[in-house]
């Protein structure tokens, strides 16, 4: 058995080498707190040269947006002006266009990477040439609170000897930065000296005894005390998962392109075993491709980070992203909790290229096993994108960089203005002054946004027939089509219980309630149904007072009737997707197949993790 040295494994600041080799010999470099309020004085990085005609790829995701919600918007004013119009008809009539644009700029992003994947094909400007080892030196940062130790450990070890395979161990180091309680702690560091024993690659091992600030205060910390000796640093989360190759890639790509401050991946989802999870993975699978080629089209040199799977340059972010914590004086106060995108904001303010990567192997994540568990994730993210509201006034950001922070808050605040807008709704139908009264006017406008809703899954399916590989590791077409049905019916009924739990998540925080930070459950098999009942009542409460609205023939309570269902139906809905049998019941029968899955079932039962060794494609705007 080990012993501990406490001061050490907790990472006591201490100068010169370790006499056990826990940490490496400190490398200090500052990472100063930056000023939001003024702009930096001078961008460092080379300038950047423009990908594309990205200003009008913009205007025609922002200015068909705002067209298509005009347009339905108008359609929807027609039916008021029956009986006048009021400060309430005016309400009603903003509240649908704006959540109509909403939904068309998603439809739009996913028709321009329907045409970018149909002219390119699903891998564009593939790297074909033999893996060629980066020479700068890059950390790879594994922060963990609280996680279950064997599967971090095995994720860690899988990546060491994938990073050893291709000759790599002597330019990658890796870090475990533990924030766990200290009940958790002897357990991490006997798991990390075992793992360092077999090892190729250097393996550290540094606890915090104080959380502060969360992950971005973890990194932090090791940014000041080590970053001064390597050149970039590759950012995961505890259930994460990277291949040596893809690792390689990344900062090779990265070392030849000193204007890129950041590159991010597009992780596949992988080990999903509920109904919940396996349905995310799938989805993910089919509609992610699409999906993420629009996002790369109009994003450009000012993409996003999502604060894992990506590889950043070590003193661009020490000089770009040390964050301030948020003045107290209100309700969103504090330290800012979704740092990732805040952070992509900031290398971009001082002049650094932020950039999307595709990489169909080599780059994996886990999703949570249960609705519950991903709502209590979900709480935390909400509270930290309605932060972002506070930061857009921040001086010297990109325009888009504003942009993509709004567009983080407003993926929450939709939710209770879909909500308002239903009540709205059987507001205008129920003060109607005349019989008659019907509030959508003609058919075009079901259809229109019917295509808004389920266009980017039509646009999804047809890029797929570009791709044979993936759609063999889907099982076929056959099993897509069984799958897909499945999916949009899930979909459906658990869209209102998701809209009121964000919802909910809203009054919470803007009551002062702190979402904490809570261990995740990465693997679940059930929920006790009671449980479930508990987490969800208010949910049946309300699709009760609907159901009762509608059985009475309230006027107007008939449009509301999809919410109902779905509301009454959570507990059950949440209970279902819980179950590890039921997903293994579906993909065995065809549906909710994923590559993870399909490579699974062709390697045996016993492989739970990818094969790491392969070496990944990956792609990369032109320009940089």
């Amino acid at each position: 058995m080990y012993r501990i040295d406490k001061d050490l494994a907790e990472g006591a600041p201490e100068h010169g080498p370790r006499a056990h080799g826990d940490l490496p010999v400190e490398a200090p470099l500052a990472m100063p707190v930056q000023d939001l309020s003024r702009s930096p004085d001078t961008a460092t990085a080379d300038p950047i040269v423009p990908v594309g005609p990205l200003f009008q790829r913009r205007l025609f995701l922002i200015v068909g947006s705002f067209l298509f919600g005009l347009l339905a918007a108008q359609e929807m004013f027609t039916p008021l002006q029956s009986d006048g119009i009021d400060w309430v008809d005016l309400g009603f009539a903003l509240l649908f266009f704006g959540l109509f644009a909403w939904i068309a700029f998603g439809f739009l992003n996913a028709v321009a990477g329907l045409f970018v994947l149909l002219g390119r094909g699903p891998a564009p400007e593939v790297s074909r040439s033999r893996l060629v080892l980066p020479e700068g030196r890059t950390a790879v940062l594994m922060p963990i609170y609280n996680e279950d130790v064997g599967a971090v450990f095995r994720r860690l070890e899988s990546m060491t000897d994938s990073i050893a395979a291709i000759g790599g161990a002597d330019r990658f180091d890796f870090f475990i930065l533990s924030d766990s309680h200290e009940r958790n702690h002897a357990r991490e560091y006997l798991a990390f000296r075992r793992l360092r024993e077999t090892s190729k690659a250097n393996v550290y091992y540094r606890r915090r005894p104080r959380n502060t600030a969360r992950k971005p205060g973890n990194i932090a910390d090791w940014v000041r005390r080590f970053g001064g000796a390597y050149d970039y640093m590759l950012v995961l989360d505890a259930d994460s998962l990277m291949s040596g190759a893809a690792m390689a890639r990344l900062a090779s790509a990265i070392e030849a392109r000193p204007a890129i401050g950041l590159l991010q991946t597009v992780p596949q989802l992988i080990n999903g075993q509920t109904m919940f999870a396996r349905w995310h993975q799938f989805a993910s699978s089919v509609y992610g491709p699409v999906a993420s080629a629009g996002l790369r089209w109009w994003s450009g040199t000012e993409a996003t980070f999502w604060g894992h799977n990506a590889i950043i340059r070590v003193r661009a972010f020490a000089e770009s992203c040390g964050l301030p914590a948020l003045s107290e004086d209100s309700l969103l106060g504090g330290h800012i909790m979704s740092h990732d995108m805040v952070e992509a904001a900031l290398l971009r303010r001082r002049g650094w290229a932020v950039h999307m990567v595709t990489m169909p192997e080599g780059s994996y994540e886990e999703f949570p096993p249960t609705m519950i568990d991903h709502a209590i994730r979900d709480r935390r993210w909400c509270q930290g994108n309605l932060q972002h509201l506070r930061l857009l006034n921040t001086s010297g950001l990109h325009w888009v960089s504003r942009l993509q922070l709004f567009m983080g808050a407003s993926a929450y605040l939709t939710s209770p203005l879909w909500l308002l807008l239903l009540g709205a709704a059987m507001f205008e139908q129920l003060r109607a002054d005349f019989d008659g009264f019907v509030l959508i006017s003609s058919g075009w406008l079901l259809g229109l946004t019917g295509l808004m809703l389920f266009g980017p899954k039509i646009a999804a399916l047809i890029a797929l027939g570009q791709d044979r590989e993936l759609v063999r590791q889907l099982g076929g077409w056959l099993s897509i089509a069984r799958g897909t049905a499945i999916e949009v019916v899930t979909s459906i009924v658990t869209a209102p219980a998701m809209m009121l739990t964000q919802s909910m998540a809203i009054v919470d925080i803007l009551r002062g309630r702190q979402s904490g930070w809570s261990p995740q459950r990465r693997e679940v098999d059930g929920l006790d149904f009671g449980e479930v009942t508990r987490f969800y009542r208010w949910h049946l409460l309300l699709g009760t007072v609907l159901m009762a609205a509608i059985l009475l023939g309230l006027d107007g309570s008939i449009w509301s009737l999809p919410v109902a269902v779905g509301l009454l139906l959570a507990p059950a809905t949440v209970w279902l997707t819980s179950r590890a049998d039921v997903g293994e019941w579906l993909v065995r029968r065809g549906y909710f197949v994923s590559p993870a899955d399909h490579r699974r079932f062709e390697e045996g039962p016993e492989q739970e993790l990818p094969d790491l060794v392969p070496e990944p494609r990956f792609a990369i705007a032109r320009g940089c």
